[in-house]
């Protein structure tokens, strides 16, 4: 199937156009110039832009050696929790035998698999001279990139939800299953995988490319690293263990080189390494290491190990030991600490050391941290059923809240192309608590985002609309004084005063008919990872994520939606001379005839929320132009400033006819992982 890079929509492979927006499912718009280039494109034909999906490709070659499974299957945990009551320990592990008689040749190049849909970015190595039990890694370009692969689907549809997909999944090579095993924790450094599959005594996985991130090594030899910093990598790195250790994969955590940041500078893993491969010397190629016994691979390694590659750390960036985590890392490897909740303890008692007596910040300007999951976690007590994926329904499961790492944002209005004064007004009132600790990056935030387009004329809808903002902010002020969000009477009574505000100046001037200054009105509030919306006329509000696209939240009050919420169909709606009437709006009339539409959200994945006047949503430009404007500001690096400028040169572009206002908020969430401790613990 290819899913609709705008709509999410399923369509057959076939097809050239969604059926659904009829969105292009051939060419896409480059993200630097919005020129129109094939989705198989590495490069913008017009400005030599990057714009094609490329993966990292690990090819294995094996040999005779029988690769054991025991790491995956003789323990069958779950990522974090504990062995399966009634488990034979004794049983002999389950091996898969492959035979290194023939090699079984790749397609030719320029493409890796036979369906000639990952195109080679770099010459391959000849195989025939690879020594068995090898990988090689290239990079490759996908040409079908709205294609869901045949792994992807089979994780989407069978291990939705559970924190380890179950390992007996058919047809998944032995170097992809521990890809498969963590993909519900891509959010935690865990490179994501796309596809895999295996041609006689060569497997190929596709993972995220992860090559030009940053090394965590960066980060230590930047002078301006704080010591608490490195006490939260560390605090990471032990996280990454508890999820890498039921599969013996830990050895990913002992080569500095493997060591990244992502653009959050938060740790994550280029790869995984099995326990039966280590880093050669040479710079592509990591390779077996021939002197194991098979009792020593399957040993697997215990967090002393940690203390080892954080004295690399410091002695590779020369930065200094301090004496509470010099303590620590002797106790570690003295074995005094001999378990993962005893030295992440000590980890948190070290940053409550260094963790500054106030960090309550009233600026807007908050840290950007940026790392994707579509839903809050859920952990899965118990132990899966071989026999049967569907009896895990069964078990008990806790669902882990998520906490806010970042909150971001930035407005501008503009007066357009073809008016002569701006009626658009907006307001922005927020306020940060930013707190980091080993266990997480916290934000708590509490912010109200408002914006308002008035009408009325010169002197009639700009006053309208900033008085709007100002009555609403000035009621919050005073009627939002805890940490949790205002109620919906507390909303529509906020909604109620702008209205009265505006209407009684209306009655003092003794303004009639289209004389009568008026104003749309949609906010949006914000408590750590609750938010709550409203809103009055067409003023929108959207909502982007990675994995649900672009959202419209609200629902334009106007002539034509009142007729489609009545059954009329919209191609008949929209026909009626009055369609785009406003049916509410803030000030023409009295308390009586205002019904604000309020609704309430978690932020349960990493949005973008744009609040948006119809100057720049009129003629779906956001719609049809988000994957392009919109979907890059989801990345932490991406600067909303720009973004907002850009956003008001398209609309002037492509609209102009009225004021365009627009501001964004950007959001960012993880799974409260000291409940996950709890749970583990």
């Amino acid at each position: 199937m290819l899913i609709c890079p705008q709509c999410k929509f399923e369509n057959p492979i076939s097809n050239k156009f969604c059926q659904k927006c009829g969105a292009s499912l051939t060419h896409k718009f480059c993200p630097q110039c919005d020129t129109q280039v094939p989705v198989d494109a590495q490069q913008c034909h017009n400005c030599g832009a990057e714009c094609g999906r490329v993966w990292w490709a690990i090819i294995t070659k094996v040999g005779d050696l029988e690769v054991t499974e025991r790491d995956f299957n003789e323990s069958e945990k779950e990522i974090g929790g504990s062995e399966k009551s009634g488990s034979d320990s004794t049983s002999p592990p389950q091996v898969v035998s492959v035979s290194a008689s023939t090699l079984s040749l790749l397609p030719e190049y320029p493409y890796l698999d036979q369906q000639k849909r990952y195109q080679l970015l770099e010459p391959l190595p000849n195989l025939g001279d690879v020594a068995p039990h090898t990988q090689v890694y290239v990079r490759v370009l996908d040409c079908l990139p709205y294609q869901v692969s045949p792994l992807e689907a089979m994780i989407a549809n069978q291990y939705q939800g559970l924190v380890t997909p179950a390992m007996e999944a058919s047809g998944v090579p032995v170097s992809a299953k521990a890809y498969v095993a963590l993909a519900a924790y891509t959010h935690q450094g865990i490179p994501p995988i796309h596809d895999s599959w295996q041609n006689e005594n060569i497997q190929v996985v596709l993972i995220e490319d992860r090559s030009d991130w940053k090394y965590l090594l960066d980060l230590w030899r930047d002078e301006s690293t704080s010591c608490l910093q490195m006490i939260n990598c560390f605090y990471q790195m032990t996280q990454l263990w508890a999820l890498l250790e039921p599969l013996n994969c830990c050895h990913s955590l002992l080569d500095l080189s493997n060591l990244r940041l992502d653009e959050d500078q938060a740790v994550a893993l280029q790869m995984l390494y099995g326990p039966t491969f280590q880093q050669s010397s040479t710079s592509n190629m990591l390779t077996h290491e021939e002197n194991n016994t098979p009792e020593q691979i399957e040993n697997v390694l215990n967090i002393q190990a940690l203390a080892q590659v954080w004295h690399k750390l410091f002695r590779e960036s020369q930065r200094t030991q301090f004496g509470s985590l010099l303590q620590l890392l002797t106790d570690l490897e003295a074995g005094k600490i001999d378990n993962l909740l005893h030295l992440q303890s000590g980890l948190q008692a070290i940053a409550t050391e260094l963790q500054p007596t106030s960090s309550f910040d009233d600026s807007d300007v908050t840290a950007t941290v940026d790392l994707a999951t579509n839903s809050p976690t859920i952990l899965q007590l118990g132990e899966p059923q071989e026999d049967n994926v569907s009896k895990n329904d069964d078990m008990p499961t806790v669902v882990l809240p998520m906490q806010l790492i970042s909150l971001e944002h930035a407005g501008l209005t503009d007066v357009g192309r073809q008016r002569h004064h701006n009626e658009d007004y907006f307001g922005i009132d927020s306020k940060i608590t930013r707190l980091e600790l080993p266990t997480s990056r916290n934000v708590q935030a509490r912010a109200l985002y408002i914006l308002c387009d008035g009408m009325g004329g010169h002197a009639g809808g700009e006053v309208a609309s900033a008085l709007a903002v100002n009555t609403v902010q000035q009621y919050f002020q005073t009627h939002w004084v805890d940490n949790k969000l205002p109620t919906e009477e507390q909303i529509r009574e906020a909604v109620g005063q702008a209205n009265q505000a505006i209407y009684k100046i209306n009655q003092q001037d003794a303004r009639s008919g289209v004389g009568r200054m008026g104003t749309t009105l949609v906010m949006l509030l914000i408590q750590d990872t609750q938010a709550a919306v409203a809103h009055v006329g067409d003023s929108r509000l959207y909502r982007l994520t990675r994995k649900g696209g672009l959202e419209q939240i609200t629902v334009d009050h106007e002539v034509g939606q009142r007729e489609i919420s009545r059954g009329v169909e919209p191609s008949v709606a929209y026909t009626r001379p009055d369609a785009y009437q406003l049916t509410q709006a803030l000030g023409p009339r009295d308390e009586h005839s205002i019904s604000a539409d309020v609704q309430f959200l978690d932020i349960a994945e990493d949005t973008l929320f744009i609040l948006a006047s119809d100057g720049l949503s009129d003629n779906d430009l956001l719609e049809t132009r988000y994957s392009t404007h919109l979907l890059p500001l989801l990345s932490s690096g991406a600067n909303l400033e720009t973004g907002v400028r850009d956003l008001i040169d398209l609309a002037n572009d492509y609209n102009g006819h009225d004021n365009i206002t627009i501001v964004l908020i950007r959001a960012k969430v993880r799974p409260n992982l000291d409940s996950q401790n709890m749970v583990n613990g």
